[in-house]
């Protein structure tokens, strides 16, 4: 028999998660007691949660899936976030939190009521939905994302799309409804707020979504209608996110940006065409949700890749404990999709040979940013003559 060997990093990353754990409590000073926690599903539904302000990002998630009642084989295809609520209602992506993080630390510590806690899948790839979707809890918590990004906006659908979608909400086929909305352009992506980019010229106003392994930028052109440019994990090198404190000028404060906030960056190389590699920057608070969302994808196609299996690739941490709930909470139906907004333009695609396009350069790496601030992909793909 074959003896089992333990590898020595688990412990070391456990024993540093546990470290960064109590340094997270006590800088904040919030003793170890019982809480109850809100957490909200994408459709605004309010699930309260009783936990310990220790309690690590797993544990709380755990404590939401017992009231949920979703069973224990499908938490790590959800992933909890840190979210700002803004006026309109919507929802602008903070973070995920990570292991290591006590949420209700984490939420409470920012003291304002614009932060909450949001449960979201976790996964990019529609088709890991067939496994969620076998569980009526999972189906409940897809459906009811899914609803609630087509009326954001998040979802790019026409007007027979939405009489047809709206057809399967009345007759509760909520299977064939997410058969349907599958197909639909930004099915799946995380939406991030209005910032600006270098491409397809300097200082373009743009709106960044991740998902099905691409960023897409909308963008609106001097005198042209709504556009947008897809940008393939698989055609990063590499991507890094740097921060900087501009300097005013004048020594004021220039309007919508405070003296000595902080810029964040997120920048990739990307392959335009064979033999050609150039950097686009997106400027963005949420740089940093970029580059994580990045990662994730990357993570995901190389465990497709290799065969492996996306429930090892999110099993979870072992000899976690799990409280049950006595009660449990239904996820509740989202109304029937309202009227498409007239003022949401269809968009043009962008060529998809993006060496069509003229981007700035922003320099190399090596002469900006030290090695360990960028992050190498290993599912980059190079491009072939069939591609141009």
């Amino acid at each position: 028999m074959q003896a089992v060997r333990q590898d020595p990093l688990l412990g070391s990353s456990e024993t540093f998660n546990s470290f960064l754990r109590r340094a997270q409590q006590e800088t904040q000073q919030v003793p170890t007691e019982e809480v109850s926690l809100e957490v909200l599903l994408s459709n605004g539904q309010k699930v309260l949660v009783s936990v310990l302000t220790s309690d690590q990002t797993e544990d709380v998630l755990e404590a939401v899936a017992a009231k949920l009642d979703l069973p224990d084989d499908l938490i790590g295809y959800f992933s909890l976030f840190l979210v700002r609520e803004k006026e309109d209602g919507a929802f602008s992506f903070v973070r995920k939190l990570q292991e290591f993080e006590l949420p209700y630390v984490s939420v409470t510590s920012l003291r304002s009521q614009e932060y909450k806690i949001v449960l979201r899948k976790s996964y990019w790839d529609s088709a890991y939905d067939d496994d969620v979707m076998e569980n009526r809890v999972g189906l409940n918590l897809l459906y009811a994302q899914t609803v609630s990004d087509i009326e954001r906006g998040w979802i790019l659908v026409t007007k027979e799309q939405h009489r047809q979608l709206k057809s399967l909400q009345e007759k509760v086929s909520k299977k064939e409804f997410l058969r349907l909305a599958q197909t639909l352009r930004h099915y799946g992506y995380l939406r991030f707020d209005a910032c600006v980019a270098d491409f397809p010229e300097k200082d373009c106003p743009v709106v960044v979504s991740a998902g099905n392994s691409e960023l897409s930028l909308q963008l609106r052109l001097p005198g042209q209608q709504l556009r947008e440019g897809s940008f393939r994990v698989t055609r990063m090198r590499c991507w890094r996110v740097t921060s900087s404190v501009p300097l005013p000028s004048g020594g004021t404060s220039s309007p919508g940006r405070g003296r000595g906030e902080v810029r964040l960056e997120l920048a990739f190389e990307y392959l335009m065409s064979k033999d050609r590699l150039q950097w686009v920057t997106i400027t963005s608070p949420q740089a940093i949700m970029m580059s994580i969302c990045l990662q994730s994808m990357v993570d995901e196609l190389m465990v497709k890749k290799s065969g492996g299996s996306i429930r090892k690739m999110l099993r979870r941490r072992v000899g976690g404990t799990l409280r049950r709930s006595d009660s449990q909470q239904a996820v509740k139906s989202p109304p029937l999709l309202e009227s498409p907004d007239a003022s949401r333009e269809s968009m043009v695609k962008l060529s998809s040979k993006l060496s069509a396009v003229s981007l700035r350069g922003i320099g190399s790496p090596s002469t900006d940013a030290s090695a360990s601030d960028v992050h190498g992909n290993f599912a980059f793909e190079g491009i072939g003559d069939e591609d141009l």
